[in-house]
């Protein structure tokens, strides 16, 4: 069944990516109405996630912004599969990093990067970096159940040379490659909601207390990684600017840095380029599921 399904959406998929940006949103405007005005698909869960995370919006503002997060929601997903047939030219048009300097003076000194990144914007085509620096892009993904996506998915997100690597198997490639004194840029999105079980760290996201994964943040410290935050703007349909921030302080060393501190500095971020426009945050995910079940034993 799953390769039937496979089957049947490949061709769709390709015809899509083909289609000039002109008529995909017009496709993109289609699934909006599809998708928000008659399946309604998580309507709830994104009216609920925005009042939560921002109490102080008027139920008019909170309507707006879910209407516009609903809109570009389907626009990344077309992007996403517009990403199996864009140029590489196109992408870089499309796709610009405001200062790229930065991560190029790092390589100069043959350091590693941890770029933590979040559901805002359009993650998906940071993969364009790879095409501008000189180290080795990899960008740590969880595997989706069926096989044949799976596989479709990497080899869209590998086309300007990023590395897909799974959760389970970054630590191992990170030590393979630091021991073979190869750098590179591992990008983590680092705004997921972990298993409860599985953190022993909690911290305020948009006011609320979350459990966070702290994984990114161990292997930076753990590699003397330069820990860096992957800021996107919304330009305008289908255009984006990514800005490098660093997470240390001038003269800091990131193995002093206190355990979880990193994150903190990640999640006030990532809160910021939300506030400024928060319907280009991805208000689907459930990022607040586990609020109010903080383990006692957890400080």
């Amino acid at each position: 069944m799953k390769f039937l399904i496979y089957l049947i959406a490949y061709p769709i998929l390709w015809i899509v990516s083909k289609l000039p940006f002109s008529v995909f949103y017009i496709v993109s405007d289609f699934f909006y109405i599809l998708l928000y005005r008659i399946i309604g698909y998580r309507k709830k869960t994104v009216r609920e996630n925005i009042k939560l995370a921002m109490p102080e919006l008027s139920d008019t503002e909170v309507k707006r912004i879910e209407r516009e997060s609903f809109r570009h929601l389907c626009d990344i997903f077309l992007e996403m599969i517009k990403t199996f047939t864009i140029s590489e030219k196109e992408l870089k048009k499309r796709f610009v990093f405001t200062n790229l300097d930065t991560v190029l003076n790092i390589e100069k000194d043959n350091k590693s990067i941890m770029l933590f990144c979040a559901h805002y914007a359009n993650w998906e085509w940071t993969i364009i970096l790879d095409r501008l620096i000189q180290s080795q892009g990899y960008a740590v993904y969880k595997k989706i159940n069926n096989p044949y996506f799976d596989q479709l998915f990497i080899k869209i997100r590998s086309r300007f040379n990023t590395i897909l690597v799974e959760i389970k198997d970054t630590i191992r490639l990170i030590r393979k490659n630091e021991t073979e004194n190869k750098h590179g840029v591992y990008a983590f999105i680092s705004d997921q909601s972990p298993m409860i079980s599985q953190t022993n760290c909690w911290q305020e996201f948009m006011g609320v207390e979350v459990p966070i994964y702290t994984g990114g943040e161990a292997l930076c410290k753990k590699f003397n990684m330069v820990p860096m935050y992957l800021d996107v703007k919304f330009i305008k349909r289908g255009h984006y600017e990514a800005t490098f921030v660093p997470l240390l302080k001038e003269g800091e060393n990131v193995k002093e840095v206190p355990n979880y501190e990193l994150m903190t500095r990640f999640l006030k971020e990532t809160e910021q380029t939300i506030r400024k426009a928060p319907a280009y945050y991805f208000w689907t995910h459930k990022r607040w599921k586990h609020r109010g079940n903080k383990p006692a034993n957890i400080k």
